[in-house]
């Protein structure tokens, strides 16, 4: 990593996880396997930064649960994006690796390794909203075909789109996670 940290993929340590690691790679990894439009690519940074608004509009929210949001894709910083249909063919192997990589960044900021069923539940709920507007918006999707990948259309306010569906760069992506992750560790 960038800060210095060396992370065993098979074993990781919360010890080696910094946030500046995260942001700075989550940032430089692409949505959509890059395939959206816009000058930028849609990096997973923003990914998550949109999925936090829309849970943060569906419910109230405690600090814990908007970091777990805001970590959600979090192993991405070390082992990329892949696409679900690609996930589905590797199966068990990647999803153990994830799940490992997941836990030690959950406890590396004070969440338990497994999160609980509701918070899980809400997550991937924003998570396939979120899905649906990146589709739509920038991936190429008609509406028919992201409703059968990603359910029903979220309703959301044209400033959250403006906001949020318009890449940015990899270095603006980064800023504002950092931003967003220090203002949510920090409240309460």
């Amino acid at each position: 990593m960038l800060s210095g940290r060396r992370l065993d993929l098979l074993d990781p340590s919360a010890l080696d996880v910094e946030i500046e690691d995260i942001a700075h790679g989550l940032a430089r990894v692409a949505r959509w396997n890059g395939q959206t439009s816009g000058q930028h690519i849609f990096s997973v940074a923003q990914h998550t930064l949109l999925v936090e608004a829309i849970a943060r509009r569906a419910t109230s929210l405690d600090q814990r649960a908007r970091l777990a949001i805001l970590l959600h894709d979090a192993p991405e910083y070390v082992i990329g994006d892949m696409i679900t249909p690609f996930k589905a063919v590797i199966g068990d192997a990647y999803k153990a690796i994830e799940r490992r990589l997941l836990a030690a960044i959950h406890l590396r900021f004070g969440l338990p390794a497994v999160l609980p069923a509701e918070l899980t539940r809400l997550i991937k709920s924003a998570d396939r909203a979120a899905a649906h507007l990146e589709a739509t918006r920038l991936a190429g999707f008609g509406e028919t075909e992201a409703k059968r990948f990603f359910g029903t259309p979220p309703q959301v306010p044209p400033k959250l789109e403006r906001d949020y569906l318009v890449p940015w760069s990899a270095g603006e992506a980064e800023a504002r996670y950092v931003k967003r992750f220090a203002e949510t560790a920090k409240s309460e």
